[in-house]
């Protein structure tokens, strides 16, 4: 298949992170950096999520506003990932407005930290409408795609769907954690992911870290 090319500017740039989880057990695959961008795709003006490595974003250094251009593939297996296109090519930092004295957050601008930094950092669930309404553009706020292994004995069995998650400040005014999470597990049975596992995923961070 040949690559789309696309170019436009970066609306935001977040983690591009995997959940793996087993009953009530969870992992994490750091692929990258999602871009979303505001521009054209093959031609058609659009906004669209495009997901790079973590090289690239060492190299670039993206945040939001700058304009870029590059070539792409569309996602082959969408339930494995939390953008529309990947295997980004010919990736060019083409324009980078001077940055205006910041907005105070949230949401968090600018440009976002390692994936060493989010993983020591810990995340807690953020609702869902909460991301779509108020978290979009901060690069504390995360979209994971979710990959649940229904049965351990055997593990081929999956489901997948999508989870919102926060990494930011404790204290942020805008943060809502939504319902807890279901986990569903062999033979009709599930585990919910109770408050706690927040709090201490997060217990080394501070109120306003």
């Amino acid at each position: 298949m040949d690559k789309l090319t696309f170019a436009g500017i970066i609306l935001a740039v977040q983690p591009r992170i995997r959940l793996i989880r087993s009953f009530d057990q969870s992992s994490h695959a750091y692929l990258g950096f999602v871009l979303r961008i505001r521009g054209t795709l093959a031609g058609q003006e659009r906004e669209f999520t495009v997901g790079i490595g973590n090289a690239a974003h060492a190299k670039h250094q993206f945040r939001a506003g700058d304009a870029i251009s590059g070539e792409c593939l569309p996602v082959a297996d969408p339930e494995k990932e939390p953008v529309d296109y990947y295997k980004t090519s010919k990736l060019k930092l083409t324009a980078r407005p001077e940055q205006s004295p910041p907005s105070a957050p949230p949401p968090w601008l600018g440009i976002p930290p390692t994936l060493p930094t989010y993983r020591a950092r810990g995340h807690r669930r953020l609702a869902a409408r909460t991301y779509d309404t108020q978290c979009l553009t901060c690069i504390w706020a995360c979209r994971m795609s979710v990959e649940m292994i229904i049965d351990h004995w055997n593990p081929s069995k999956k489901r997948y769907r999508t989870e919102t998650f926060c990494y930011g400040p404790k204290s942020c005014p805008l943060y809502k954690p939504g319902p807890t999470r279901k986990v569903p597990g062999r033979r009709g049975m599930s585990w919910t992911e109770e408050d706690w596992v927040d709090e201490q995923a997060t217990a080394h961070r501070g109120e306003h870290d």
